[in-house]
């Protein structure tokens, strides 16, 4: 967002399970642990991702052979048990991923790993995508995982829940940023302070703070849980980041954005549960599509990486008054990019066929808010003693830039840059794609730490989509300062803007039937402590087929 500085106001898969192993046989039986739990992604009909990591001993430097295995959940061991050998590969961190093939459609299988000293993993659990018929898919939406920004309770409730088909991640599964950055106070509070110290910038780095996420006990039971469907945003690399560069990186000290991006890249594929890219397609390119049946089509976009024009203003920079005409005409022009030409063509095709084949549901995997989002003029709205307690907890620095935020807002500049509001051509070529696909798609994102209900209108005023956006797993937003912010942002903007909570942490419960899709935000009480207690900050739905805007449910 622009309405001040974020953080300064808050201050390839290696082996499968055919693959030959020619050293394993050989190989003394390796000593490892299974410090960073199990997890499984990317299912299809027949199987899913399985990954795990094997920690070496001291001094280990060999790859660790590993079997894996795989059962119906409510079958014994001997029935239906299916094996295979893998190697956590030193080249890849020990870590090992494995597709599993040959499970029936719609079941619910578990999963672990054993090493060659009969040490076992944890055990994990996953769904097939079902075929033909279904009747219903509960889903959980999350994103914004600022590990030192405090407890994962919002995992440990998805752990909890007692029907999960599927977690889709949109992004921001680590950050970047040292122990003295973002979230630093409450990191120091909770000793969550991120490793290594500093600021991440090699291979080494980003394994290093991928693996430390993956020892969270709530993490590890999330993915235990069920499947994850993930793809990143920009704190994988570096935030804001572009198809050029980042905010959040200077060559000058950092080096060459594309030895970081690859590094990232690298350690992303290694340490998460995803299909790696096939040969000859590009690391950037993780938009991909799943069929959950007849009922939906989930289709999951990639806006960093891929094609990503630079950002007209980065996020905290308040432009002054004589910068505005420029900034509303470079924002304006047609070429500039978020999906590029060849994946806005892949969905457009993909929708295509899930309307033709009759499927009610698309949903829009989505990394940043979509909706058209006009900042608040809060001095106006509130009144000067509204306004007056509303910033009482900000600095003076802070206060400062947020009122030139609102002087930016009143000459039409968007509330957030880095979202689709930064790229509105781009945006109508993709609602344009929309209608000619027939479809009127769900769309479900993540990146801003606040949760949105909101309705999606094209440049024409046409209602073209719906949108469910989720809150944070544990990222600061606005609310963490100024209370209620959220009700003035959905105030300032009454025809998309149904509802906005920039308060709470938690993550979105999302329910598709041939009936309606319907989202529950769900939130946890506290980030700073357990016990914990979870709750609904609204509902809303919307229903397939119909032009009507969302709708509240109140019941």
């Amino acid at each position: 967002m622009t309405m001040m500085n974020r953080r300064r106001a808050i201050t390839l898969m290696g082996s499968g399970a055919t693959l030959a192993l020619p050293t394993m046989a050989e190989a003394a039986p390796a000593v490892a642990r299974f410090d960073h739990g199990v997890a499984s992604g990317d299912p299809s009909p027949v199987g899913a991702i399985l990954w795990t990591r094997a920690t070496p001993a001291e001094g280990q430097g060999a790859d660790i052979p590993l079997t894996w295995h795989v059962a119906p959940l409510d079958g014994r061991d001997a029935v239906g048990l299916r094996t295979g050998r893998v190697a956590a590969r030193a080249a890849r961190d020990f870590t090992a991923k494995v597709e599993v093939t040959g499970l029936r459609p719609g079941r619910e299988y578990r999963y672990w790993f054993e090493s060659a000293d009969g040490r076992r993993s944890a055990e994990g659990r996953f769904r097939t995508l079902p075929r033909g018929r279904v009747e219903d898919l509960v889903l959980a939406v999350v994103s914004c995982q600022l590990y030192p920004g405090g407890l994962f309770n919002a995992y440990d409730a998805i752990a909890k829940a007692e029907r999960m088909d599927a977690v889709l991640h949109l992004g921001d599964y680590i950050y970047e940023y040292g122990a003295d950055g973002y979230g630093a106070a409450i990191g120091r509070k909770l000793n969550r302070l991120p490793e290594p110290a500093h600021e991440i910038v090699t291979l080494a780095d980003y394994r290093m703070r991928h693996a430390q996420v993956k020892r969270d006990p709530d993490m590890q039971a999330a993915h235990a849980r069920t499947a994850f469907i993930c793809v990143w945003d920009d704190h994988e690399v570096a935030n804001d980041d572009w198809i050029g560069g980042a905010e959040n990186h200077d060559p000058k000290t950092e080096g060459d954005w594309a030895k970081r991006k690859a590094a990232a890249m690298q350690a992303y594929f290694e340490w998460m549960p995803i299909r790696d890219p096939l040969p000859g397609k590009p690391w950037e390119a993780i938009n991909r599509s799943f069929e959950f049946g007849d009922l939906a089509t989930l289709v999951m976009l990639e806006t960093r990486l891929l094609a990503r024009s630079k950002q007209v203003r980065a996020k905290g920079e308040a432009p002054e008054p004589d910068e505005y005409a420029t900034m509303m005409a470079e924002r304006a022009r047609p070429d500039r990019e978020l999906l590029g030409a060849g994946q806005l063509d892949w969905i457009e095709r993909t929708l295509t066929r899930s309307v033709q084949a009759g499927t009610p549901w698309q949903v829009i995997g989505n990394q940043v808010v979509m909706a058209r989002i006009d900042g608040p003029d809060l001095e106006k709205q509130m009144g000067a003693a509204g306004y007056a307690k509303l910033t009482e907890r900000l600095s003076e620095d802070a206060r400062r830039q947020l009122g030139e935020a609102q002087a930016s807002y009143r000459a039409g500049l968007p509330l957030n840059f880095d979202s689709w509001d930064g790229y509105p051509a781009a945006r109508e070529r993709l609602y344009a794609a929309f209608r000619r696909a027939g479809s009127r798609p769900v769309v479900v994102s993540g990146d801003s730490h606040a949760a949105w209900a909101n309705d999606l209108y094209d440049a024409d005023g046409t209602l073209v989509a719906a949108e469910f956006a989720g809150t944070s797993i544990t990222s600061p937003s606005w609310g963490d300062l100024m209370p209620g912010i959220g009700r003035e942002i959905a105030a300032a903007n009454p025809k998309v803007v149904r509802f906005c909570d920039q308060d709470d942490k938690g993550w979105l419960h999302l329910t598709l039937t041939r009936e309606a899709a319907t989202a529950r935000y769900m939130t946890v009480s506290t980030v700073l402590a357990k016990p914990y207690e979870q709750g609904v900050a609204a509902v809303w739905r919307t229903k397939p087929g119909t032009a009507a805007p969302i709708e509240p449910v109140t019941a």
